[in-house]
């Protein structure tokens, strides 16, 4: 049954089901005409006797109104004396009616349902009412019940069959449209029906899973691309300065080959570091064995990592804040933040954190030329770099807001850009207790 299709197994359990249900009421049906006829019957034979009872006790011998014959009369007595002598019999009966129930009489082709009364003298009265009608009526019944079921389960699976298939027509037509949908097509979509029922659903959450599957590859190969060209920079730049010391070993100072493959290696280092660190986010790196984290101490300690003359850092705002989450990410996302507050910060940097019932927010500013609305949401694409004059050293990959998002929303948190009281920017990040 499992390698069969849903069609044929609807159809089947369909049958089946209404098969055992017919079965069943036909069986009842008949069995209570039967007995409504067999209580008819002994109704009949109890009148009889009640008839010839009273004959009796009037001191009256029944008088036998039929002739002898091979078979039974359908309504057949006999009058018994107290001492079981037969005082009287219908001429058709062979051999005596002794009790109560269903007999078979010598000569009948029919079952007799027997009656007996006594009279107030003794005498025993009992009657016998043939079953014919009865055996007849059941047989006239259960011919047209035994022919017609057949053909009525004909029916239900005929029509079930028919209503499961186009019920399974849109299914099908889905099947084939999502088969020719290949990773180089996520652009297509399957048609939804009009209708609202499980079909309609089906179709709307196919094409809503293909929308994502698109969006992740497009993101993807963007992600790529852009990858690709923040490695292609520092490598021919390196390729570059080992030509020029190949073809003119002299044209170079002393150590500038070297200083430029260190400088380089270090940004493609730092790139892929950061690349890293951005997959495993992607990846759920915020599913990793969640500890309590002091996120004061990791403010506190990326603060001290930025300190350089010239610029006022101010963290009186920082208290003490404790949460569950993944340390390593979670300082990733400090160091993040205030990396890049020093690195567009004129003269001053504050970081905040605060400690509330449903959770901590942390907070860096810095008094830069700030971010405009429109590229607030922007900044926290990969490889987003709004200053593009500025030079590539201290502009940085463009990735380290893009880390920021992932792993905040990795922990349930969000991050924000609003504006910082020093006329600079000012990241905002909202992490749940």
């Amino acid at each position: 049954m499992r390698r069969t299709s849903i069609r044929v197994r609807t159809t089947l359990a369909a049958v089946l089901v209404v098969a055992v249900a017919l079965l069943a009421g036909a069986a009842a049906l008949v069995l209570a005409v039967r007995g409504s006829l067999r209580d008819g019957a002994e109704t009949t034979a109890e009148h009889r006797a009640d008839a010839l009872v009273a004959q009796v006790d009037a001191g009256q011998v029944p008088v036998v109104d039929d002739e002898a014959d091979d078979e039974p009369e359908d309504v057949v007595w006999q009058v018994t004396r107290p001492d079981g002598e037969v005082l009287a019999a219908s001429a058709s009966l062979q051999g005596p009616l002794t009790e109560d129930g269903t007999v078979d009489l010598p000569g009948a082709d029919h079952s007799y349902v027997v009656v007996t009364e006594d009279s107030d003298d003794g005498h025993v009265v009992a009657v016998a009412v043939s079953l014919e009608d009865v055996d007849e009526t059941t047989a006239a019944l259960a011919a047209p019940l035994l022919l017609g079921l057949p053909a009525l389960l004909l029916v239900v699976a005929g029509t079930t069959w028919l209503v499961v298939g186009r019920a399974l027509r849109p299914v099908e037509r889905i099947r084939r449209e999502v088969e020719e949908i290949t990773g180089a097509r996520l652009e297509r979509r399957v048609s939804e029906p009009a209708t609202r029922d499980e079909v309609g659903r089906l179709a709307r959450t196919m094409n809503a899973m293909l929308a994502r599957l698109q969006d992740s590859r497009d993101r993807q190969e963007q992600f790529v691309a852009d990858a690709s060209h923040e490695l292609r920079s520092p490598l021919a730049s390196i390729r570059q300065v080992a030509e020029v010391a190949q073809a003119h070993p002299a044209a170079l100072p002393d150590g500038e080959l070297a200083e430029t493959v260190l400088e380089e290696a270090v940004r493609v280092q730092a790139l892929v570091e950061q690349l890293l660190v951005l997959t495993r986010a992607g990846e759920g790196r915020a599913r990793a064995p969640r500890t309590e984290v002091d996120l004061d101490d990791l403010a506190l300690g990326a603060v001290r990592r930025v300190a350089r003359a010239g610029l006022d850092v101010d963290t009186t705002a920082v208290a003490a804040a404790r949460l569950l989450g993944d340390p390593v990410a979670l300082g990733q996302v400090v160091r993040n933040l205030v990396d890049n507050a020093a690195r567009h910060a004129r003269s001053r940097l504050a970081v905040a954190v605060v400690q509330h019932p449903g959770g901590v927010v942390l907070s860096v500013e810095d008094d830069g030329p700030g971010i405009a609305p429109a590229d607030r949401e922007r900044v926290f694409e990969r490889f987003v770099r709004l200053d593009e004059a500025r030079a590539r050293d201290a502009g940085g990959s463009g990735l380290g807001l893009a880390i920021v998002r992932e792993v905040v929303t990795g922990h349930g948190g969000a991050v924000a850009v609003e504006d910082g009281t020093f006329g600079g920017a000012r990241f905002v990040v909202r992490l749940p207790a």
